[in-house]
């Protein structure tokens, strides 16, 4: 039995369309059976073969599976994998516009700065009972925090971002407790929150980052941390303008027991000014990631914060890594030393990109986002249907279901490698994928 919804649509992108609305509502919980097709296409007064290729398209995207004679049902995914799961596979001879890598292009060459770290090795070898962050790395990133307006702390050395978040989460709260998030908003981060026992709590976005009512909603509601992206915010583009910073640190200033993250992976790719948050709660953590701007790979983030809050950090790592590699910190002193990124041009590259299709998008009528960073996100009626048809086209977009809780469908274009000659007709794509079909006559 189906309950109280109805599965809707003509065609095989609207019926795949309803029901992962469905699903994402929780209106067609984890395990609940689907109609068999025949009894589907009866109901709707389509071709089975209709429904077998919506069907199709929901066990492509990881929404359900088939298990034979005993049918379709909505998959029953664990946390940790229910949006990694949502992603494209890239056929061969399909332009990948859907990965959020950075341009390699665009990274610095790394062997003369792990050359001259193991040269440093050499000499003063790491053991252990030694300190876990580099000395000058933690300098470096001293001064540069300063630099922006982060309130001073300590330093600590995380493996990445998401490292970082989970680590200051787990040092103030418990299972159950809530978490407001940015919606749309970065996927795996959605996916580490519920992981970790927390509940998530959607705050929407806007060019000028999360929107003050909403995150003093959602505080006021018992939500103990709030997470923001300062810049490049994945995947609307979104950057903390003063103004917003101002009426954000308003809302905090009457919550000052939230826990406060700010993600700032946009640092050395992002030519805007950083409005940090920082400081106005009791609790506060600032994230600062290599991953953007010298490659993935490297899997280094700075770490700042209240005295309580890395003190407990500090302490569980200990007990785990213990620390992250000193060589590959050292490498990253001397590319921060060496100014192996020109911040600059880098964003100037990325905004010049991004300004080319969200251009060529409004010359077809097509609202899109894309303040800052690698990513454009366009709102779309039908996301299943546009990636879908998008891919036949040869482009290949990320699904906005895998960033996105309450806010209305879209889809993510990572415009880091898009050349000059592809923004139009990439955007002429879109154009024609997010058009209602033509209605058929059988006349």
């Amino acid at each position: 039995m189906l309950g109280e919804y109805r599965i809707e649509g003509r065609g095989a992108a609207e019926i795949s369309a309803s029901v992962e609305r469905a699903v994402g509502a929780g209106a067609l919980p984890p395990g609940h059976l689907l109609p068999p097709m025949r009894e589907l296409a009866a109901r709707l007064g389509v071709n089975p073969n209709t429904v077998a290729a919506a069907y199709r398209i929901l066990r492509e995207r990881g929404v359900i599976e088939t298990a034979g004679r005993r049918g379709s049902r909505v998959r029953a995914k664990p946390a940790t994998t229910a949006r990694d799961a949502i992603r494209v596979d890239v056929p061969e001879g399909v332009r990948d516009m859907a990965a959020g890598n950075p341009d390699p292009a665009l990274l610095p060459p790394l062997a003369t700065a792990f050359a001259a770290a193991g040269a440093q090795a050499d000499r003063e070898p790491v053991l252990y009972g030694d300190a876990p962050v580099e000395p000058e790395l933690a300098r470096v990133a001293r001064a540069d925090l300063d630099a922006g307006g982060v309130p001073d702390g300590p330093v600590v050395v995380t493996s990445g971002s998401l490292d970082a978040v989970e680590r200051v989460l787990a040092a103030h709260l418990k299972p159950g407790d809530a978490v407001a998030v940015e919606d749309p908003g970065w996927g795996s981060l959605l996916d580490l929150v519920p992981a970790l026992g927390l509940r998530t709590v959607p705050v929407q976005v806007d060019d000028d980052g999360p929107l003050p009512a909403d995150v003093d909603r959602a505080l006021a509601a018992g939500a103990r941390a709030l997470i923001v992206t300062d810049r490049a915010q994945n995947p609307t583009g979104a950057a903390l303008s003063a103004a917003r910073a101002r009426a954000l640190r308003t809302v905090l200033g009457r919550h000052p027991d939230t826990l406060l993250i700010e993600d700032d992976h946009g640092h050395g790719i992002v030519d805007l000014p950083l409005h940090p948050l920082a400081g106005v709660t009791r609790h506060w953590a600032f994230v600062r990631s290599t991953a953007k701007a010298f490659g993935p790979d490297l899997r280094i983030a700075v770490l700042t914060g209240d005295e309580l809050t890395l003190d407990r950090v500090r302490g569980r790592q200990r007990l785990g890594p213990g620390w992250v590699s000193r060589l590959t910190q050292r490498a990253v002193v001397r590319l921060w030393a060496d100014g192996a990124v020109d911040t600059p041009a880098v964003s100037a590259a990325y905004g010049g990109r991004r300004d080319a299709l969200i251009g060529a998008l409004a010359r077809h009528g097509i609202a899109a986002y894309g303040r800052s960073g690698l990513n454009v996100w366009i709102p779309v009626p039908d996301e299943t249907g546009a990636v879908a048809r998008l891919q036949h086209a040869g482009w290949a977009v990320a699904p906005g279901a895998r960033f996105r809780m309450s806010v209305p469908p879209g889809i993510r274009v990572t415009v880091s490698t898009l050349t000059e000659g592809e923004a139009g007709p990439l955007a002429e794509a879109i154009a024609a994928a997010v058009r209602p079909a033509p209605v058929r006559s059988y006349v």
